[in-house]
């Protein structure tokens, strides 16, 4: 029973730190990465698409994004959703092809996506955290209704705190690579 729980709560951490990288994908570095256009989505035919479902998207170096739709009607609703976007990039529409032009962000926005990373860890931390306040009230429900005895309760709370500490250190570890990143000149 409390290996079932901890079970649980394993995959709940691991989600949490899967969504964490997702997210840090997403922050923009300098660098062009087709993951930033993951959130964007473009009205398609009535129906809100993703840009990678609808166009290859292409890295001809480390600073430009080449979009290139399957159907060049959709030119122009690409470059609308993208300018409309948080992006902060301006698209260049050439009428076969989009350029998205990545410049090196100033040390100031360095210093600002930083700070949106430290969110979105925190965020998987407070995610890990609630996975394990859940796995110790199901064991504590356990201890009360006399399923399991006080020392096994004992033991699956040590384990439960054990997986804890396991992955807000990986979070960390993420977190501090994606730093390193993000500030790199």
């Amino acid at each position: 029973m409390i290996d079932d729980i901890l079970v649980h709560a394993e995959e709940h951490m691991q989600k949490a730190v899967a969504s964490l990288g997702d997210n840090f994908g997403a922050v923009r570095t300098g660098r062009a990465s087709a993951l930033v256009l993951d959130r964007i989505k473009v009205d398609y035919y009535g129906v809100m698409t993703p840009i990678n479902q609808m166009a290859a998207i292409k890295t001809p170096d480390a600073h430009m994004l080449l979009i290139e739709p399957w159907e060049k009607s959709s030119l122009s609703a690409i470059t609308q959703a993208i300018q409309s976007s948080d992006l902060g990039v301006t698209p260049s529409n050439d009428g076969s092809v989009i350029r998205l032009p990545f410049p090196q962000p100033t040390e100031e926005r360095r210093r600002e996506l930083v700070k949106q990373c430290k969110v979105y860890a925190e965020e998987s931390r407070v995610s890990v955290r609630n996975a394990r306040r859940d796995a110790n009230t199901a064991i504590e429900k356990l201890k009360k209704d006399s399923q399991v005895s006080e020392d096994d309760a004992k033991r699956g709370e040590a384990d439960c705190q054990k997986l804890t500490d396991k992955y807000i250190a990986e979070i960390d570890e993420v977190f501090k690579k994606k730093e390193a990143e993000v500030m790199e000149i």
